[in-house]
């Protein structure tokens, strides 16, 4: 058979031919088999009966892993205590209609050591009843799972945190936890775990933890979730009352989330290295909306909306560590006085950049450099910054590192454009219409206050 350019070409050779029908078998191979699932009547589950049925369900969790296959339940109310589940267990209900209530015991759903967990479709209510003698923490509590999938489940009413997570990766997707004692969902020593398209609301100290217990890399990526009303039940100095806490985790990024009605933070980074948060919706915050803190190396705050806070970004600490950071492009507005202290826009200290923000309705500083002698390399410029008490503020201390303040637009400040500070006081003339070579510290030129 003679072979021509245009038969190539259009791929009409026998050898084309079987080349595709070769891809498609691989891509056939690589779908998720599909379970066949537990006939229902062999359980011996009765929906909505109000007796305890946690020994059938427990058998229906055993028998299904042990055939692999899926235990799928209809909607109704089962009543049950502890379950414990298995590897490969695959279990399905009806959205919004499969109701596991918890009656009393140590735990309710967990799960250890496992290589799978699947849960889908489901409602678990801890009817606030709390746990006998137990150390679980959580509704639902998982630990070592790698391969963990929950989706599209409602987890409420526990006097813990609604989810628990140790050692655990996977997909926690498009679930709605709300009224919980503690956090919405506590994710420890995560490994490649995506926290997505969940509404967490009406929890008692925080909405997501991503912690580790000793720092390092971690990974979690917190994107796309609700999370609303968040308050501080257990008090403390913003430990608690925060919507996403990152604590020690490396690498963790936390994106195009919508957080509001937090009574401290909507994201906040302890000693979180190379932490992004990055286009977030943020408002109703009662302290810091976008915070990084403490011992951290690298930073990134992009393209963040903030309405209704004390403080904007802070991204602080320099006396622990804490450097090395970008604030870009952020939005940020009609701040407020907390406790009687002034409001501050977007607080920075050490080895760090701030371009391209918007700040606006501050009653304090726009954007503050510094405090006493903790700063060292920072730039500000290409800012805007609207109805400020004071549009830039950047400490002079003697130990102060260096600071470039240039091409900022700047618009009612009503003590100044840019001023030098004495930690909160304000010294010397608007450095706008004023040389700045009285402070050897400080490069300011082309900057506009009106």
């Amino acid at each position: 058979m003679s072979v021509n350019r245009r038969d190539l070409l259009l791929g009409s050779l026998p050898l084309a031919a079987g080349a595709t029908l070769a891809n498609s078998d691989e891509a056939t191979a690589t779908k998720p088999i599909k379970l066949a699932s537990l006939s229902f009547t062999a359980t011996g589950l009765v929906p909505n009966l109000k007796a305890d049925q946690t020994a059938k369900l427990q058998a229906a969790i055993d028998l299904a892993a042990k055939k692999k296959m899926k235990l799928t339940l209809p909607g109704g109310r089962y009543i049950t205590g502890p379950l414990v589940l298995r590897s490969g267990s695959h279990i399905e209900g009806v959205y919004g209609e499969t109701v596991l209530q918890f009656s009393k015991g140590a735990s309710f759903i967990s799960a250890k050591g496992l290589s799978s967990v699947t849960l889908q479709y489901l409602v678990f209510d801890g009817a606030s009843r709390g746990f006998i003698g137990s150390s679980v923490n959580g509704l639902l509590s998982f630990d070592t799972i790698p391969n963990l999938l929950i989706e599209h489940c409602f987890i409420k009413d526990g006097l813990l945190n609604g989810l628990s997570l140790q050692n655990c990766g996977g997909h926690i997707h498009a679930n709605k936890i709300s009224l919980c004692g503690s956090a919405g969902i506590f994710a420890t020593d995560s490994s490649q775990l995506e926290i997505s398209h969940n509404h967490v609301t009406d929890c008692s100290n925080n909405g997501i933890l991503v912690w580790r217990s000793k720092k390092g890399t971690d990974g979690t990526i917190v994107s796309q979730n609700h999370i609303h009303r968040i308050k501080t039940k257990d008090g403390g100095s913003g430990q608690n009352g925060n919507g996403v806490n990152v604590y020690r985790a490396g690498n963790v990024i936390v994106s195009n989330n919508v957080i509001s009605d937090c009574a401290f933070s909507a994201v906040r980074g302890n000693a979180a290295d190379n932490i992004q948060i990055l286009n977030n919706s943020c408002s109703k915050l009662g302290e810091v909306a976008l915070y990084s803190e403490f011992g951290f190396e690298g930073t990134i705050i992009s393209n963040n909306m903030v309405d209704d806070a004390h403080v904007g970004i802070s991204i602080t600490n320099f006396n622990e560590g804490g450097r090395l950071a970008t604030a870009t492009g952020n939005l940020i507005r009609n701040l407020k006085k907390y406790k009687g202290n002034a409001a501050i826009g977007i607080a920075v200290e050490a080895d760090t950049m701030v371009t391209g923000n918007v700040v606006e309705n501050v009653p304090g500083l726009g954007i503050s450099l510094g405090y006493g002698k903790y700063m060292r390399q920072v730039t500000v410029n290409n800012n805007l910054v609207r109805d400020a008490q004071i549009g830039i503020g950047v400490s002079t201390h003697t130990e102060a590192g260096y600071a470039l303040i240039a091409t900022n637009m700047i618009t009612g400040a009503k003590k100044g454009g840019v001023r030098a500070m004495d930690l909160e006081k304000p010294i010397g003339p608007d450095l706008t219409k004023s040389s700045s070579e009285a402070f050897l510290n400080l490069a300011v030129y082309g900057n506009v206050s009106l």
